[in-house]
């Protein structure tokens, strides 16, 4: 009996020896196993890692794939001369911008291969305008007749031109007396004091800002010869005005004269239309019609700073190759239509406004230019830089604006 006890008592003994002598290993993932031991769990859980570190592996790849892919696509829709693919580029975008900075984008041709000259002083003004064989005597509607017809009628700014008598501005003759703006009461009128200041200047750098949304940029690197020959006129809104007077210091001559450094701001009152867009076309377009008396100008935005000088400008732009006219050709839109795809796009103007505009354009024959042409595009232009000899024939006096 004492015997079995002791057997009993020692089997025990040893079987917690044993099991105390035995040592636990702790896995990577913090389980415990045995050596030589370890479980199916354990085993399914490696191959699952291991699956899961393969399918993230793939779908990565894929999505760069796809990312790259995207990337490509919209790179080949921006350089391609399809209207419909060159519409869905927005060149303006961040990622167009990033894979430009990065250098992923072919570089296009410089539209400016001939260099400008480096001393203002140096450039001999032309003695002779380049004069216009075919309208000798040029002058512009100034009273809208359908107002003096019927009492109930507004002036527009425009007038109220026939079709016809669209049709028949487009006939050259030596005489001709077309609608171009400024009808009387119509609107965009400007002081006297501007009106009178305006007479004496022959060279012009003109510029504009409407709707109050910035202040005049001054330019650099303009010459002692330029800043007595140039007049610099920015031409402004009320709203821009006052915009301007809170944010900046105004300096006002004796004559009555308002600068903002090397610009003379001339206000217009009474805008024609009832969008600052429309009115900004006003005096970038109708350059001729503000200062008529000059005989060169030089348009630029508002929100470009001119950084040449003027003179060289004109002499690289008009007098090298006797033009009377240069504009900048814009950067990424070939035709009208695209843009005003473009417009569109971004929400700038009403749509059916803008489908109607594009009517009339096709229904009087423009097409949409291609890379068939032999020429350049001549629709696709960008108003922000216009360089002009100005022809104004006999212009009618301007009315000033009653005091």
């Amino acid at each position: 009996m004492d015997s079995g006890a002791q057997c009993s008592v020692s089997l025990r003994a040893n079987r917690r020896g044993d099991w105390n002598n035995r040592s636990l290993f702790k896995d990577v993932d913090g389980s415990f196993y045995f050596p030589g031991r370890m479980s199916q769990d354990h085993a399914m859980k490696i191959v699952w890692k291991r699956g899961f570190i393969r399918l993230a592996l793939v779908v990565g790849i894929l999505w760069m794939f796809l990312i790259l892919t995207a990337l490509l696509f919209h790179i080949w829709s921006c350089q391609s001369s399809i209207t419909f693919l060159s519409a869905i580029c927005n060149k303006e975008s961040k990622v167009f911008m990033m894979l430009d900075t990065m250098g992923l984008l072919p570089k296009p041709q410089h539209r400016c291969p001939i260099p400008l000259q480096d001393d203002p002083d140096a450039i001999v003004i032309p003695k002779r305008r380049i004069s216009d064989n075919i309208v000798q005597h040029l002058s512009y509607v100034l009273e809208d007749e359908s107002v003096n017809n019927d009492s109930q009628s507004l002036p527009l700014f425009g007038g109220h031109q026939s079709w016809s008598q669209r049709e028949q501005s487009f006939k050259l003759n030596s005489t001709m007396k077309v609608h171009c703006g400024f009808m009387h009461n119509g609107g965009a009128e400007m002081d006297p004091v501007e009106v009178e200041y305006v007479k004496k200047c022959r060279f012009v750098v003109a510029s504009g800002i409407f709707d109050g949304y910035d202040t005049p940029h001054q330019p650099s690197n303009i010459s002692y010869r330029s800043q007595n020959l140039f007049c610099f006129l920015m031409v402004v809104d009320e709203k821009s005005f006052n915009f301007i007077k809170k944010n900046v210091t105004i300096r006002e001559d004796h004559q009555g004269g308002k600068w903002v450094g090397i610009w003379r701001l001339v206000p217009l009152h009474h805008p024609p239309y009832d969008e600052p867009r429309r009115n900004g076309k006003v005096p970038k377009i109708l350059t001729h019609r503000l200062f008529p008396q000059a005989q060169y100008s030089i348009w630029i935005d508002g929100k470009m700073e001119l950084i040449v000088d003027p003179l060289l400008m004109l002499e690289r732009y008009l007098w090298r190759g006797k033009h009377t006219f240069a504009i900048a050709r814009h950067k990424h839109h070939h035709s009208i239509y695209e843009e005003a795809d473009a417009i569109k796009r971004r929400k700038r103007y009403a749509r059916p406004l803008i489908d109607l505009h594009m009517k009339i354009y096709r229904y009087e024959g423009m097409e949409p230019w291609s890379p068939n042409k032999r020429t350049v595009s001549v629709k696709g232009k960008e108003k922000r830089l216009m360089y002009r000899e100005i022809h104004t024939g006999t212009t009618p006096k301007r009315r000033k604006r009653k005091s």
